[in-house]
């Protein structure tokens, strides 16, 4: 028998930290957590057995230190170290580091790293191996003008891509000469900051195409399968926000199709451990070569649901020199399952990161068809050093259709406060029809939300539903604010009447018992609350209904089903004198840019007395590893300079001033 690790580092943080110290810790193998000042109280530190410091927060300073980590690594006896993903996870010369000093690296061999890694490197092989690749250009280019050139023998669109570049980081699409020319510095810059590698490669863009990727898993002993695919087609900027498994377009003689090419390219390269191919694949099912990653994926929960496999465990076994327990032909898909990233960053300002402390976080509670991998705690900071994701929510079902509903009623309990996040985006991706058709591509955000987000579509039936829940929360707070009043009689009946204003429109509503008359039509609703709670679990004519609420003065705030709520309760004749409110104009704010989230003043564009137009390119401000470019809104005279390259923003602090 193969004898098993006595302990591993884990050379990452957040939830991917906490999932494998999980499976470690169920294998009976002690973990030793590494961290930044900035996560110093981060709940993998607490998780696991042993905790170790790298240096100050910047990634640069302390997750990306080879030597730092090797050195934790041997300090506190572990005989192996997991990277996650991210970070030092597809750093060949770290795995090398490592295995030299006889620390395992559990993870796949370092020449396939190097050689995956290399996006140019791994086309050419992927060509040689008979997998089918997107035509392009594979070679190293000079400069701007050579970019140029190329995209235009290419033909548009293209894709520029850093050479070493992953999970959505240094990449920009290009439409026109003019897109090359102002998008090709920043991918060498976003590649040289993420990755250490200012390379960039472009090929032909594959218009409306679905990105459909496929789970590795191979052993020391030569032994490869694949776990069938993946579908992440939804994105935003390239990077993944839903995954699911399998997916809805791909038929089974497409799978064994791309699974053999899968394999044949990880068997060139002598591969082992988890690994993912990714694909583009065409309206027509044709399928091309993107990149490999030689790592544990993001998205690979979903598998890990169709499959009833563990690959962490996986991961760890292989590391051990243990074969695969199983053959390609005992791999079975059964059901469905669907992840959603939750992130920190605001869908209602242009979905702009977000940082700050988690004044609330309570994620929905685990069951069978519902788990959540996080790596924050309530009170946690999401500091502007690393990745946005604050928690992965990943529901399962025996259909697609059973999948998206424990979605959508997950992601209504999900409660957080403090920061900005995308939950209410996801659901409305969720109950999107076209999204529930299966009808998916790389473009399905852009194209189905082109002016951004306010909130998924109101349903005129669940604003009267929410109408008949605010009448019942206003009930009982006129219950308890005559019970404390102390009246000598006993407190007064609550008024059984209500008028309740819902984003601008009024609805009567009667409470006799759970009997709830709205607008002249009778529910049957039971909405048990206690003043100050701030999640409703109610039923409406026996259906569930989750909803999160706040309470602001006179009014409410209820968000459910992706959509967010204005919410104020009047008795009938307080509400009569409704018409007789003025309203307060906005102040006029444009003559001012202001940074529209926290980061650092990456560069500004222009000086006192420019004349700028709308649209013209104005400060980029860089956040969580993405440069951010602001752009004039209208025609002005710029007047004053009020921050500088270099200086760090907080949300809404002055740059610049116009005339």
């Amino acid at each position: 028998m193969t004898p098993m690790f006595r302990k591993i580092l884990i050379a990452n943080r957040g939830e991917i930290a906490c999932r494998i110290i999980r499976t470690a810790r169920a294998m009976g193998i002690a973990t030793v957590a590494v961290y930044s000042d900035a996560d110093a109280r981060a709940p993998h530190v607490e998780m696991a057995d042993q905790k170790a410091r790298l240096g100050p927060p910047p990634a640069a300073e302390s997750y990306l230190r080879a030597e730092a980590i090797l050195l934790a690594a041997q300090e506190t006896g572990a005989d192996a170290v997991h990277p996650g993903y991210g970070f030092l996870s597809e750093r060949a010369g770290f795995a090398r580091l490592l295995e030299e000093h006889g620390i395992r690296f559990i993870g796949p061999p370092a020449d396939a790293i190097a050689a995956m890694g290399d996006k140019i490197q791994s086309k050419k092989l992927a060509r040689d191996a008979g997998v089918s690749v997107v035509p392009g250009f594979i070679g190293e280019i000079h400069d701007t003008d050579h970019a140029v050139g190329i995209a235009a023998g290419i033909g548009y669109p293209v894709m520029m891509k850093a050479s070493a570049g992953g999970g959505g980081k240094g990449m920009r699409l290009a439409w026109s000469e003019r897109d090359v020319r102002e998008g090709f510095d920043a991918t060498r810059r976003e590649g040289l900051a993420s990755f250490g590698d200012d390379r960039v490669f472009i090929e032909k863009f594959v218009e409306n195409p679905r990105h459909i990727e496929i789970q590795l898993l191979g052993d020391r002993h030569g032994n490869i399968v694949h776990l069938g695919e993946r579908e992440c087609s939804i994105q935003r900027r390239h990077q993944k926000v839903v995954e699911e498994a399998p997916s809805p377009f791909v038929t089974a003689e497409m799978r064994a199709a791309m699974g053999e090419q899968a394999v044949r390219l990880a068997q060139a390269v002598g591969y082992h451990s988890a690994g993912t191919v990714e694909f583009i694949a065409g309206a027509d099912r044709s399928f091309y070569f993107l990149e490999m990653n030689t790592r544990l994926q993001v998205e690979h929960p979903v598998t890990e649901y169709v499959t009833g496999l563990d690959l962490v465990e996986q991961m760890i076994r292989v590391a051990a020199g243990q074969p695969l327990g199983f053959t390609q032909a005992d791999v079975r898909m059964e059901g469905w399952a669907i992840e959603t990233r939750v992130y920190a960053e605001d869908p209602y300002r242009g979905f702009l990161p977000s940082t700050g402390r988690l004044v609330r976080y309570r994620p929905p509670a685990a069951a069978p068809d519902v788990r959540v991998d996080d790596g924050v705690a309530e009170g946690s900071d999401i500091p502007v050093f690393y990745d946005p994701m604050i928690a992965k929510l990943i529901t399962a079902g025996a259909t697609r259709e059973a999948a998206i509903d424990a979605q959508i009623a997950a992601l209504d309990r999900f409660e957080i406060e403090g920061i900005g996040h995308n939950v209410d985006f996801l659901s409305a991706v969720m109950q999107h029809p076209r999204f529930r058709r299966g009808d998916l591509t790389t473009g399905f955000i852009a194209e189905e939300f082109p002016q951004g987000f306010d909130g998924a579509p109101a349903d005129p039936d669940m604003v009267a539903r929410l109408a008949g829940i605010a009448a019942i929360l206003s009930q009982a707070e006129a219950m308890r604010a005559g019970a404390i009043s102390g009246q000598l009689n006993g407190p007064p009946a609550p008024p059984a009447a209500w008028v309740v204003v819902i984003d601008g429109a009024a609805h009567e509503v009667a409470i006799e018992g759970e009997a709830v008359t709205i607008d002249g039509a009778m529910r049957v609703i039971e909405a048990p609350y206690v003043p100050g709670q701030r999640l409703i679990e109610a039923t409406i004519d026996g259906d569930p209904l989750s909803v999160r609420v706040t309470r602001e003065r006179s009014a409410w705030t209820f968000v459910t089903r992706g959509r967010r709520h204005r919410v104020r309760t009047y008795p009938p004749h307080v509400a009569a004198l409704l018409r007789h409110m003025i309203e307060r104009p906005q102040p006029d704010l444009s003559g001012v840019l202001r940074s529209p989230m926290p980061g650092l003043l990456a560069a500004l564009h222009v000086a006192v007395g420019d004349r700028v137009e709308a649209g013209q390119p104005l400060a980029v401000v860089e956040a969580m590893k993405m440069e951010n470019i602001l752009r004039a809104e209208k025609p002005a005279v710029v007047s004053k300079i009020l921050a500088g390259p270099g200086d760090t923003l907080t949300i809404d602090a002055p740059i610049l001033e116009f005339d």
